[in-house]
């Protein structure tokens, strides 16, 4: 599976945006996805995760109510819409895939088995 994240950029607070992540492969679906985010000189940390069939979502406490996972499984493709953006949501957001990642721990790292290459998130205050 191959992944490519696109949709960062630079946004004033309180602003919108809307990652992509675009799968290569056809068992997209078997997959749960999640995103991550990792700071500048902090360690990479969840952020948000859905099952493969998109029945359930995942989020940390500190993006609930602001971001939104979705999943097109028809188009290999997962979503991240991010609302009221703040300046600590300032990072490199990467997707990320796991075949098991749903029973053995959706919000930990180590259970996706590929990434994708990361794009870059600004929140000006």
């Amino acid at each position: 599976v191959q992944l490519q994240a696109s949709g960062g950029g630079l946004v004033q607070a309180g602003g919108s945006l809307r990652l992509s992540c675009a799968a290569s492969g056809r068992t997209f679906s078997s997959y749960a996805m999640g995103w991550f985010r990792q700071a500048p000189g902090k360690e990479r940390e969840f952020v948000v995760a859905i099952s493969g069939s998109g029945g359930s979502t995942y989020y940390a406490d500190s993006v609930k109510g602001r971001f939104t996972i979705s999943r097109d499984n028809a188009k290999n493709t997962v979503y991240l819409q991010m609302n009221s953006l703040k300046p600590e949501d300032t990072a490199v957001y990467y997707c990320a895939a796991g075949w098991a990642a749903q029973a053995m721990g959706i919000t930990d790292k180590s259970k996706y088995d590929y990434w994708g290459q990361g794009t870059e998130v600004t929140v000006s205050s």
